[in-house]
């Protein structure tokens, strides 16, 4: 074949393909109600002019371009689609320290697959991976592979694994040392070390880092206890090495000292947060670090485990409950996230409902989730809102949020990037 017809033929087979990539038809999404997030209040009706992957204009009658794909969804109410930001894809419910010992890579690879496919059908267009238990940066290929559309999943900040020091929260330390069964997180035991690990895990394709701050846990009387695992200074040093590389830290932490010195380093958010004390507030409300108090990992334990463990976690589930009513009235900034993965992947809305349960209003839940999670993923300018030139992330719940929070686990509709997901 001459250079001319190779030509000639590749520009025929091209053809088609150009011809198939024609602009995407505009859709307006209509609905009863339509919930404004950041007036936490609801419009009616609703309608969402979507065209491309962003949304063009909101409010209770938009234009309709002739061309328009209109979709009636009925007595449903429109919302920015749902943020996690503490989620576990490479887990799943079961005995979590043996499927990170017995479950390959690969295995679990194929299963966050999975997971991420629920958690976006369950209406959750923006997550972030808190660690993969083990998997290292497993995350990275997730995360690109729903960029590149090859799977459906929410979108996503992935930290790789966690840090922790050795010996340490999610160190293998219950099993024959003969056996050097490997740690869920990578090892760190001093700021050097921290420093050379967050380097690491940037290369690999991290979007922030995870650092264990406090554990193993143990509740005395009416506290929890938990042993902390950096001093502030050390943790300062891995923020501003987070920092230079354009990231954040977040923190696994339960109890004082622990919280305090993440507080004092500026870590971006505290997570599972029971324990914290007047100065660890002050500091928080003052440098806008986020709380995510993760309850419905500690009710599903409290529910599914061992009678004796079960006993445990509920105790545990009480005394973060009475901790969390001191929070509220202490005035901090939260941020909402579930810790699924131990229980089952695209149930995270219970968070919700749980964080509204234990004293938080639907409108201050519904802002933390939306805005907070926004922000605190890095993207509150394209988010977490139903605005024109934000992402065409949008769910339908069946009634008011702002009335019943639980409407939230019952999504009916979910679009993401202006793509329907599910309808």
């Amino acid at each position: 074949m001459t250079r001319r017809t190779l030509a000639v033929v590749l520009a025929a087979l091209a053809t088609p393909i150009l011809s198939a990539q024609q602009p995407q038809q505009p859709i307006v999404l209509h609905a009863a109600r339509l919930l404004d997030a950041s007036a936490a209040k609801v419009i009616s009706p609703g309608e969402v002019l979507v065209e491309g992957d962003h949304i063009r204009a909101v409010g209770q009658h938009v234009d309709r371009p002739a061309n328009a794909r209109i979709i009636d969804l009925g007595d449903s109410t429109l919302m920015p689609g749902l943020i996690d930001v503490h989620v576990h894809l490479f887990l799943h419910p079961g005995a979590e320290d043996l499927q990170t010992v017995e479950e390959s890579v690969p295995w679990r690879v194929i299963l966050a697959e999975q997971a991420a496919r629920d958690d976006l059908n369950a209406g959750y267009t923006a997550e972030r991976d808190m660690g993969t238990e083990g998997a290292g940066s497993a995350d990275t290929a997730i995360r690109n592979a729903i960029d590149r559309g090859l799977i459906p999943g929410p979108r996503m900040r992935v930290s790789g694994n966690a840090i922790d020091i050795l010996g340490g929260h999610e160190d293998a330390t219950k099993y024959n040392p003969a056996a050097h069964v490997p740690s869920n997180a990578d090892y760190a035991n001093n700021a050097a070390e921290l420093v050379a690990v967050l380097r690491e895990q940037h290369k690999q394709g991290s979007d922030f880092a995870k650092i264990y701050e406090t554990g193993k846990d143990r509740i005395v009387g009416d506290a929890v206890q938990s042993p902390y695992q950096y001093t502030a200074d050390e943790l300062r040093a891995a923020v501003a090495e987070t920092r230079r590389l354009g990231t954040i830290v977040s923190v696994h932490a339960q109890d004082e000292p622990g919280t305090l010195y993440a507080a004092q380093a500026g870590v971006a958010s505290i997570d599972h947060a029971t324990m914290l004390s007047d100065e660890t507030m002050r500091i928080m409300r003052e440098k806008g670090i986020y709380a995510v108090p993760t309850f419905t990992i500690f009710e599903y334990f409290a529910s599914h485990a061992a009678p004796e463990a079960a006993a445990r976690e509920q105790a545990l589930l009480d005394i973060k409950i009475r901790e969390f009513k001191r929070q509220l009235a202490a005035g901090i900034p939260f941020a909402v996230g579930s810790d699924v993965g131990p229980f089952p992947h695209g149930t995270q809305a219970r968070e919700l409902t749980l964080m509204v349960k234990f004293g938080m209003t639907p409108a201050a839940a519904l802002q933390a989730d939306l805005l907070n999670g926004a922000k605190l993923l890095g993207w509150s300018n394209e988010i977490g809102q139903l605005t024109p030139n934000f992402y065409a992330d949008i769910i339908a719940v069946p009634a008011n949020p702002l009335d019943d929070i639980s409407t939230c686990e019952h999504v009916k509709f979910v679009m993401k990037n202006g793509q329907i997901v599910r309808q």
